[in-house]
């Protein structure tokens, strides 16, 4: 099945929940290196998922009440997200599919208020999985 391959500056979206934590979600904008050109932009192939980054989105837990702060990217493409046939530069093109993985790492953890005096308790966790989308600026172009 074919579907829309995505380009240079097509933006990743964020679903907010990842796991138990809730995440003010930014979109992040994805870099193509392939030597194809899609609409005069290069086409982003397998690999370029790294390329989006989006840090500085702030989360909160049921827990951790008081905001922390992190980093947002792809961790793994969806299955239907690399093309089985098409391909440029020895590498696979990416497609818009359904979801990928998502990963969001922390830079400053979330607190828990004190149950009493005290400080706050910190989230012990280092990185939330959860998922997200290709938005794709061009719908004419597919590959398989």
């Amino acid at each position: 099945m074919s579907d829309v391959i995505v380009v240079d500056g097509d933006k990743a979206m964020f679903n907010p929940t990842l796991g138990p934590a809730t995440v003010v979600v930014r979109p992040g904008t994805i870099t193509g290196s392939g030597p194809a050109k899609v609409t005069g932009k290069k086409a982003c192939v397998e690999g370029d998922e790294s390329s989006v980054t989006v840090p500085g989105c702030t989360y909160f837990t049921g827990q951790y009440s008081i905001p922390g702060t992190g980093t947002l990217a792809i961790s793994a493409l969806g299955g239907d997200q690399k093309a089985a046939k098409g391909a440029t530069g020895g590498k696979k093109l990416i497609l818009k599919g359904s979801t990928f993985t998502a990963k969001f790492s922390i830079a400053v953890p979330a607190q828990q208020p004190p149950p009493g005096p005290g400080s706050p308790i910190p989230d012990a966790t280092s990185q939330y999985s959860g998922t997200g989308t290709f938005i794709a600026t061009d719908a004419t172009v597919k590959a398989g």
